[in-house]
């Protein structure tokens, strides 16, 4: 069963060894483990709901609980502590694309909000529920989930929006296909929420993001329903396509997503190469991604991530001979690691990685080989349980991204990670801070870094520490010319800092296109623009 307060199925349990655990306490210091909060507890706080009768609609305080909030840190302070202040009213779980138009000419004629629900995996805070009067009832899209339609010939797969990643690979394996988007919560995130929040796969490099890969959908607005055809290509005017990617929920609930597929592919790779810095680092990585080899993933983690990597790994003896065969070959203590992926026919694969090695080893690349690539790839859904474990200890993780230039791309990593450490020194408090660039381009890349430090144990203290540490780290990245979001979207969290990228005008444009589609404003206010801004 899903965890209500963390990360994933409570029946896994991704523990820290001793070494890592060691290594985390002489860098930060002791963590000092609490008890959570019961469930039990939490649901007796559920109020009575504010919602009129309908017969989609479920009122029970666990599934309100169970519906409350993401996967954010300020999320998990909240329920670990036993602090949430506003629940949703309701739980509606459609099955149809009726079902949807029935709850939205309910909350229509009622004035309800509404906050559609995919795997409840959001980190910017798409699901809060915000504290105005207005009754709120969450909607549950995983009973559509569901294979509608495949074309061969095309290559397009339609889908209910609630199917869950493994879900809707499961059914495309069984006609020799795959949609190739993998993101880190791909277990329990849907076709639906990867659309509306701009989603990026770790194989991006071969399949394309979200937007590379939608080609039409279906959304049911206050307005009436939204049908987004499937072309190769058009140049009729602008793209409906793009009006919905990224929207947040605030056009209106997706129902079908039509995608575009691939055949599964023959042969697939993931190799490790160290480089002896970051510098030789980059500058190999952005002549790979500008060289357009054919790759599937490109994933650079700076020093200290790898070092973090290798210590979290355990198999001391292996790792020990390891490090000594790289300090033979020049890669010491500011060695990088870069994972290469490679997808497709065989032949293509081996091109590709060979190609790749080749202009690797002109910038001081030691390649070894395919062990660590491979082990990468076992555990990569994997490694997000650490957060459970790490809270478990008493330490909070959390992460912040975004993307930029070539030009901008150290820069900006060495100013997130110092304002992260900056946040914390007012409290003469440590964190522990690492960076990786998980997506390439030619024009530049992502930036991810995620940060760890000691919790308090006081809700309030905790709550204070991470706001100042997410404000610090939002500043830097608009200081420093970034998107304020690459994959997770905007949510309440970024929404501060939304303006600084698009602009007064900009900001105005998209409050109107969601007044258009929603005239009321009960599609999830709150979230990417203020719901103020939205109703004026």
């Amino acid at each position: 069963m899903r965890r209500w307060n963390g990360w994933g199925d409570d029946s896994i349990h991704y523990a820290i060894n001793a070494d890592a655990l060691s290594f985390l306490q002489a860098r930060i210091g002791q963590g000092l483990p609490q008890a959570d909060a019961a469930l039990d507890h939490v649901c007796q706080q559920v109020p009575e709901s504010r919602l009129p009768v309908h017969p989609l609609v479920d009122t029970d305080a666990l599934g309100r609980v169970r519906h409350t909030l993401g996967q954010s840190l300020p999320d998990w302070l909240k329920m670990r502590f036993g602090k949430i202040s506003h629940f949703p009213d309701g739980v509606a779980y459609p099955e149809s694309a009726g079902d949807v138009r029935s709850l939205l000419d309910y909350a229509t004629l009622h004035n309800i909000a509404l906050i559609p629900y995919g795997g409840g995996t959001s980190v910017v805070g798409h699901l809060a529920v915000t504290g105005s009067e207005q009754p709120v009832l969450s909607v549950d899209m995983s009973r559509m989930s569901q294979l509608l339609n495949l074309d061969k010939e095309a290559q397009l797969a339609t889908f209910g929006a609630g199917v869950f990643g493994p879900d809707l690979e499961a059914q495309l394996r069984a006609h020799g296909y795959t949609l190739g988007h993998f993101p880190q919560s791909f277990e329990y995130s849907t076709l639906g929420g990867w659309v509306v929040t701009r989603s990026s796969g770790q194989q991006s490099l071969r399949y394309g993001r979200i937007e590379q890969l939608l080609a039409g959908a279906r959304v049911e607005t206050p307005a009436g329903r939204l049908d987004i055809q499937t072309f190769p290509a058009s140049a009729a005017g602008l793209d409906l396509r793009e009006m919905l990617l990224g929207s947040e929920g605030r056009m209106g609930i997706v129902t079908e997503v039509t995608v575009r597929i691939t055949a599964l592919p023959a042969c697939e790779e993931f190799h490790a190469v160290f480089f002896p810095d970051w510098d030789a680092a980059q500058t190999a990585v952005r002549s790979i991604a500008q060289g357009k080899l054919g790759l599937s993933m490109l994933r650079l983690s700076n020093a200290t991530e790898t070092l973090t990597s290798l210590t979290l790994a355990g198999h001391n003896k292996l790792i020990g001979l390891l490090e000594s065969y790289l300090r033979l070959r020049g890669c010491d203590e500011g060695k990088c690691v870069l994972l290469i992926g490679a997808s497709g026919e065989k032949s293509q694969v081996r091109h590709a990685v060979k190609s790749a090695l080749k202009m690797t080893g002109q910038h001081q690349g030691v390649h070894i080989g395919k062990t660590m690539g491979e082990k990468w790839k076992q555990g990569r859904f994997r490694n997000v349980y650490l957060r459970n474990s790490a809270w478990q200890q008493g330490y909070a993780i959390d992460t912040v991204e975004t993307a930029c230039d070539w030009p901008k791309v150290k820069t900006m990593m060495l100013s997130m990670e110092q304002a992260g450490q900056n946040a914390m020194a007012t409290e003469n408090e440590q964190v522990h801070a690492y960076t990786h660039l998980s997506h390439l381009y030619g024009q530049g890349a992502s930036v991810y870094s995620t940060f760890v430090y000691r919790l308090t144990g006081d809700y309030e203290h905790d709550y204070a520490r991470w706001r100042r540490l997410k404000s610090a780290v939002s500043a830097a990245i608009v200081a420093n010319g970034g998107t304020i979001s690459h994959q997770h979207g905007v949510g309440s969290d970024h929404a501060p800092y939304l303006e600084a990228e698009k602009g007064s005008l900009g900001i105005s444009g998209m409050r109107h296109l969601f007044k258009h589609f929603d005239p009321q404003g009960i599609m999830n206010p709150g979230k990417l623009l203020p719901v103020e801004d939205v109703k004026q």
